[in-house]
């Protein structure tokens, strides 16, 4: 079965990202496929390279870099919901003025399209967070 799995909520104030990251590794290891994974709303905040938790936490964001690498996982972040957060990759970065990005390995930005084209694409689109 292929998969599309849309992020609505950010790593550390919901649930939604662990559930998401967890359901996505379950599938892969069961021979599913993870067409894209979506990060909207207060879910870009997945994508920040400038996350650092605590050494006895998780981190959310480089196990999400860390199974895209492992699986060429296709991490998509939404444009609009990303610059609103002050999530900048390179491009963005410069098209704004801006002296820096902060978007981690394995993840990319762009529109609401790639959300619909998993949808399309995918078997299922799973849903998490609000």
């Amino acid at each position: 079965m292929k998969f599309g799995i849309l992020v609505n909520e950010g790593p550390y104030q919901h649930q939604a990202s662990d559930s998401a990251y967890q359901f996505a590794q379950a599938a892969l290891t069961a021979g599913h496929e993870v067409y894209r994974v979506f990060f909207y709303h207060d879910g870009v905040n997945n994508g920040t390279r400038l996350t650092v938790p605590p050494q006895d936490d998780r981190n959310v964001v480089d196990r999400w870099s860390e199974l895209a690498e492992k699986h060429s996982l296709d991490l998509v972040l939404c444009v609009a919901a990303a610059q609103r957060r002050g999530l900048l990759d390179a491009d963005e970065a410069q098209r704004h003025g801006k002296d820096a990005d902060n978007i981690a390995p394995g993840f990319r930005i762009s529109g609401l399209g790639q959300l619909i084209e998993a949808a399309i694409q995918s078997d299922r689109l799973v849903t998490f967070g609000d």
